[in-house]
């Protein structure tokens, strides 16, 4: 047995040959399919061999993993330390929204175009620019005196995350082979997503209670700094080689870009803005985001050469309707967390350090999925997995929306956290968890090695364009109702219940798409580079 983890084809299995082996004669040197099933499954559990020590695999893990984290850290704690940042900064229920979700929105669009980058230049530098990027804005970020400083360092932190989670995925994408290795790798990214999570709830809860809430900015920084310089010592340099021949496609960047922020733009404000959507700025807006939304489905299909979003990535089997749920998914997960983190500060008169415990189910929960799930992901069909996941979103939300108020004759604060808010937390954890860690794992096996940055972008522009879009068709749907009902009418309790209604509905859709999606258990298997290396060398038999 001459083949090393990470190879990009198997070398022969010598004397052990599958059922449609070549026949006897004909040279099979550098033919993948003489190696049996019991030599891939331990290729696809030992080391990637571009590693010399356990400790140095371990380091790059740990840096790609931590960028997951840091990620969101700065999305989760500042809807925690936001009351406290509003009250200083003298920002208005209007302009709320704008501070919270402009970071998810600047990663979401900037995501394919850096996933080009890491073609272009390498995944390595780009990780460790979107680093030292994110590090800058998030120590300007804790200096701001006003909303609109504020909102700038928050969109400019979410141009570095959009450079490294790419480049993180499409680094773990490109080193760990279909396998138990790579499932519990990708289990790992998961975990410390949760862990980033509440980190981030404690940091926002602790500087907004008891430090000062720029504190929150400051201390990500510093872990920021720790994520990069780990990243410097461990990732392989040679994963860091760019392909010269890589152009950008500025056609899909002028269309792509402006058209989802335009579109998104409109959707948040169009609530807020004097007159709505019958302000000319709401609504030319977003008729010319759409029109460049589909000036850029013309120009990726038919005219640009290298297209940032190309076909080929959704020829997968059910790849158009597993996207279509994950838009979904995410959008539900966004309004969950916008809205309930709202709810119990302002609606339950929670302290920011109990918010912060009553959040702790969420991470604790999906730190034990994350990591379980490694272990059983090869096991268990990917179907059953999702639709558990969907359950999770639909249970979290239905509490919420269905939390009956508070009041002196009414139920407590205690059996309100017991009934409703614990089980929401344990079905959020279910909802997003699952669903993180086993479209992570399917999307990126069912791509080659070529395409696994691409890959990466896509799976995050899900995440966090759906968030983004869906929070301000939530915000939409509150504001108009209020101005039917009358300004003022609406108590705070009520206007959360239509955005957690609104998600709601949102989850069920997403559960019907699910349904319709067939994915099996993730076993080890060739990588679609081998496959393809494979069916040519039969086609030339």
């Amino acid at each position: 047995m001459t083949s090393k983890a990470g190879d990009g084809v198997f070398a022969p299995e010598q004397g052990k040959r599958e059922s449609n082996a070549p026949e006897q004669g004909v040279d099979d040197s550098d033919c993948p399919e003489v190696l049996d099933k019991a030599a891939i499954d331990r290729l696809g559990r030992q080391r990637p061999a571009v590693f010399r020590t356990t400790y140095v695999e371990a380091g790059f893990v740990f840096a790609v993993v931590t960028s997951m984290m840091m990620s969101e850290y700065f999305v989760s704690g500042f809807n925690i330390v936001m009351p406290e940042i509003a009250a200083a900064l003298q920002i208005s229920a209007a302009e709320r929204t704008w501070p919270a979700e402009v970071i998810n929105l600047t990663t979401a669009i900037l995501l394919l175009p850096f996933a080009r980058l890491c073609d272009m230049y390498g995944g390595r530098a780009v990780f460790i620019a979107g680093h030292v990027w994110l590090a800058v804005w998030s120590l300007v970020g804790g200096f701001s005196r006003g909303p609109t400083l504020l909102i700038v360092c928050r969109a400019m932190q979410g141009v570095g995350a959009s450079a490294f989670l790419p480049a993180g995925l499409a680094l773990l994408g490109q080193t760990y082979r279909p396998g138990p290795r790579k499932n519990f790798v990708y289990s790992i990214y998961g975990a410390f997503a949760c862990i980033g999570f509440y980190f981030g709830i404690i940091i926002g809860a602790v500087a907004g209670q008891l430090l000062d809430w720029r504190w929150y900015f400051w201390i990500g920084t510093i872990f920021v700094f720790v994520v990069m310089a780990v990243g410097i010592l461990t990732i392989p340099r040679h994963l860091g080689d760019g392909d010269t021949s890589v152009r950008m496609d500025w056609w899909g960047v002028c269309t792509i870009v402006p058209g989802l922020a335009l579109v998104v733009y409109a959707l948040t404000d169009g609530g807020h803005a004097p007159g709505g959507w019958r302000n000319p700025s709401i609504f030319v807006t977003f008729i010319v985001g759409v029109l460049l939304l589909c000036a850029a489905v013309y120009l990726e299909g038919w005219v640009s050469a290298r297209p940032l979003l190309p076909g080929e990535l959704f020829k997968a089997k059910y790849m158009k309707r597993l996207a279509g749920s994950l838009f979904c998914s995410y959008g539900v997960f966004g309004l969950w967390l916008f809205y309930a983190s709202y709810y119990i500060e302002t609606v339950l008169h929670t302290t920011p350090l109990q918010t912060a415990a009553w959040f702790s189910p969420l991470a604790v929960g999906g730190m034990v999925l994350a990591v379980t799930g490694g272990f059983v992901l090869h096991l268990l069909p990917g179907k059953v997995l999702l639709l558990i996941a969907g359950g999770g979103y639909l249970l979290s939300t239905l509490l919420f929306a269905l939390m009956p108020a508070q009041s002196e004759s009414g139920p407590s604060t205690s059996f309100l956290y017991w009934a409703y808010v614990f089980p929401a937390m344990l079905g959020g954890t279910i909802g997003v968890d699952i669903t993180f860690n086993v479209t992570n794992v399917f999307i990126t096996t069912a791509m080659p090695q070529r395409l696994q940055a691409t890959a990466a972008a896509l799976i995050n522009s899900l995440l966090y364009l759906g968030m983004a879009f869906w929070l301000g068709v939530g915000e939409l749907a509150v504001s108009t109702a209020t101005e039917k009902v009358g300004d003022g009418e609406l108590s705070l309790r009520e206007q959360y219940q239509i955005g957690f209604w609104t998600a709601v509905g949102l989850a069920a859709l997403a559960m019907c798409l699910m349904v319709t999606v067939k994915i099996g258990s993730a076993a080890s298997e060739m990588t679609v580079d081998e496959k393809a290396a494979l069916d040519q060398d039969e086609s030339q038999r």
